[in-house]
């Protein structure tokens, strides 16, 4: 259940793959979005059980982290880019980045897999769960806690997906008055990524200073 909580209200601030996932919902419908919601959310269980048993391992990758940084934020201006040319074109109304032949699930585990965030944020909040007994060792424990980290991206990834549907089908927005909106969004993600990475408050410097992260989150717990 607090795996659930936890990753449920992480999943609620606009960030890369959520907005990814409601223009897939709007330009292509509801079940390539879920897929592609699947495909994000099995990268991520994969990082919180490296979080888990392999953190010492992930910190030595530091210059591999940092690169996949970089490429997110390239991904993201790709996506930016992608959406404002489809809003500009007479037909091109969707995002071909996303709208493409590739799977929805393995583009959702691909976007995920290379978007290093999620180690540090998890690594936070195991560690709390930790020290507060809440979290203990064990398989079947382990195991509990993913699954409500799985259900919980899910159903926020769900707001995002049936959320962003029905207000653009309610206000009958155009495609092009959406593709304007999701690419601006997407810009300004990166903008405040490539910030976060200069100022040294990006997930790289997390995972190398994990008590900093760990403080942060008891304060939000207290």
């Amino acid at each position: 259940m607090w795996g659930l909580i936890i990753s449920f209200l992480g999943s609620l601030p606009l960030g890369t793959l959520n907005v990814a996932a409601m223009q897939i919902a709007i330009s292509d419908g509801i079940s390539p979005a879920l897929w592609f919601a699947a495909g994000s959310l099995t990268a991520e269980i994969i990082y919180v059980r490296l979080s888990l048993v392999a953190m010492d391992w992930v910190r030595k990758q530091e210059k591999l982290l940092k690169a996949l940084e970089w490429l997110t934020v390239l991904i993201v201006l790709a996506l930016s880019v992608s959406s404002f040319v489809a809003a500009i074109l007479p037909h091109g109304e969707k995002n071909v980045l996303l709208s493409n032949t590739m799977h929805r699930g393995l583009l959702g585990f691909t976007m995920s897999a290379v978007n290093p965030v999620q180690i540090p944020f998890w690594f936070g909040w195991s560690t709390v769960l930790f020290t507060k007994n809440i979290l203990k060792p064990g398989f079947w424990n382990y195991n509990l806690y993913i699954l409500g980290i799985g259900i919980g991206t899910l159903l926020g990834n769900c707001v995002f997906i049936f959320g962003g549907r029905l207000i653009a089908d309610r206000l009958n927005a155009s495609s092009t008055v959406m593709n304007y909106i999701i690419g601006s969004v997407f810009f300004i993600t990166a903008v405040i990524q490539i910030i976060r990475i200069y100022k040294k408050k990006d997930a790289v410097h997390k995972i190398g200073h994990p008590e900093e992260v760990t403080a942060a989150l008891e304060k939000k717990v207290h």
